[in-house]
């Protein structure tokens, strides 16, 4: 059972940045296939990013093209998100989950969620 547990949201000005971290309690965390999603008040839940269990391959939705980053060291069983020039349309708890070796962008595929960090961004 793999158990997952998100740090370092906050309230930041727009235009700021934020590193997210997600931290796995177990070495098999190399296996998994590691994506974040967000959740904004009476929205649904929606795909931010991913990264492949090598950490080879990385995707972003448009919105995070270009200011987000998403990354993984295997060594410290930790994937994570750095945010920059974020914008008050970011502001969601934001929710790092795991899926064994499967490229998916659908919250269903996940098998295992955080539980959350919230980020607030001010304008």
């Amino acid at each position: 059972q793999l158990q997952l547990v998100e740090s370092g949201g906050g309230l930041v000005q727009a235009g700021g940045s934020l590193r997210l971290s997600c931290a796995a309690s177990e070495r098999t965390f190399s296996n998994y296939d590691m994506a974040w999603f967000r959740q904004a008040p009476g929205k649904e839940r929606e795909f931010v990013s991913r990264i492949s269990w090598t950490g080879g391959n990385t995707y972003y939705t448009d919105s995070a093209k270009g200011r987000f980053t998403i990354s993984r060291d295997n060594a410290k069983n930790t994937v994570y998100l750095q945010m920059n020039s974020l914008k008050p349309e970011d502001t969601a708890i934001y929710y790092c989950a795991a899926v064994r070796r499967r490229i998916s962008t659908t919250p269903r595929d996940y098998d295992y969620w955080g539980q959350g960090t919230q980020v607030t961004v001010s304008s």
